[in-house]
């Protein structure tokens, strides 16, 4: 459509032009069209020495034709009255210098690819490496470069388009259990779990005892399996879980995959049982159990290497004997712990019992 808007020449015909064209839109496709014509708006209607209500109505009469927005126009007016025209200002634009060339981007992606992209501060210490002890006149811009601004490089789409490795490091997150240390608050069914290895020999790894132990009666269940993989823990767990004599609420671990998996997570999640795991640099999330792990485990069974094809005798001998012995004759210490004016504690051992008079004391409510 060609609009011939020079018959249009008092701000009564805008407002009626504005009321009539509700909904149109107009397209001009050149910008110096667009500015040419605003220039002559300007000067048809003497815009600066208009009431305010009528530069309303010729601002939106520009905008509407032009397709600019209103906080534009508004610069476009002020650049013609401050410079007398209204012309694109490409060449005047506010730009940061250039330092970091093509040829660098290009040596950072054949630093990153050879070294499978590694982090921001090793990857500067490679930079500086280069330049002052292989004497590499390459890297004399890049030996100085911020670890940040590397990360702005590496988000550019020519690194992208050639870096072999362009998703970020990613830390470790495995949905499976919750990061945090158990409260039993003197309840059975607070079950700690880990692992002892048997030794290696040739190449060849040994048995594997896995050690539950319930945080408040320590009543302990040992089991052997051959290997630590899914396939043997998710089915020697619930076996051992089913020898404890009361409900298992919560099953803590340490961070091993042997614990934190699919398989082992639906066995926990059928029973209702909730599964947590160690904290991140808290080395006594799981002491309970590590410590039976040298007093029982390795008091009985030794240091020295055992093949795991007898991994089914040894499991018979814990379900069948060992573990009667470790919950119906073995005294385990129990702490009292105190509090003094300072808030230090101390734990001290004056009771001994074997788990099972510690779960007749607990059902009964005695101390």
């Amino acid at each position: 459509m060609d609009m011939n808007d020079s018959g249009m020449a008092t701000i009564k015909q805008v407002r009626k032009f504005l009321a009539a064209s509700k909904g149109w839109k107009f397209k001009v496709t050149l910008r110096k069209d667009k500015y040419k014509w605003l220039e002559n708006i300007i000067a048809k209607f003497k815009y600066y020495s208009c009431k305010r209500k009528a530069k309303g109505l010729l601002l939106r009469y520009m905008e509407l034709v032009t397709g600019f927005s209103k906080a534009h126009i508004d610069r476009l007016v002020s650049r013609k009255l401050l410079n007398g025209e209204i012309k694109a200002l490409w060449g005047k634009r506010n730009k940061f210098t250039v330092f970091y060339t093509r040829e660098d981007l290009e040596l950072l992606i054949e630093t990153d690819n050879y070294h499978e992209r590694l982090s921001g501060p090793a990857t500067k210490e490679i930079f500086e490496r280069q330049f002052t002890q292989f004497h590499d006149g390459r890297y004399v811009r890049l030996k100085g470069i911020s670890v940040s601004h590397i990360y702005n490089l590496r988000e550019k789409p020519q690194y992208k388009a050639k870096a072999l490795t362009v998703a970020k490091t990613k830390a470790v997150q495995v949905s499976i259990g919750i990061r945090r240390l158990p409260e039993p608050n003197g309840k059975p069914g607070y079950v700690r779990v880990d692992t002892v290895h048997q030794g290696d020999f040739n190449g060849q790894k040994g048995v594997y005892h896995v050690n539950l132990v319930d945080s408040v009666l320590q009543w302990e269940i040992v089991i052997c399996v051959e290997a630590i993989n899914e396939d043997y823990m998710a089915e020697a767990l619930e076996e051992a879980l089913n020898g404890f004599p009361f409900v298992i609420l919560s099953f803590h671990s340490d961070n091993g995959s042997e614990f934190i998996n699919k398989l082992v997570a639906d066995m926990l999640n059928k029973q209702l049982i909730k599964q947590t795991k160690s904290r991140s640099g808290r080395t006594n999330d799981n002491a309970l159990v590590e410590g039976k792990n040298g007093s029982v485990i390795r008091k009985h069974m030794g240091h020295w290497y055992i093949d795991r094809r007898h991994a089914g005798e040894i499991h018979r001998f814990y379900m069948d004997y060992f573990n009667i012995y470790l919950n119906y004759h073995r005294p385990c210490g129990f702490a009292t712990v105190t509090e003094d004016e300072k808030g230090r504690r101390k734990r001290e051992y004056n009771t001994y019992r074997t788990p099972y008079a510690r779960l007749k004391v607990t059902v009964t409510g005695g101390s």
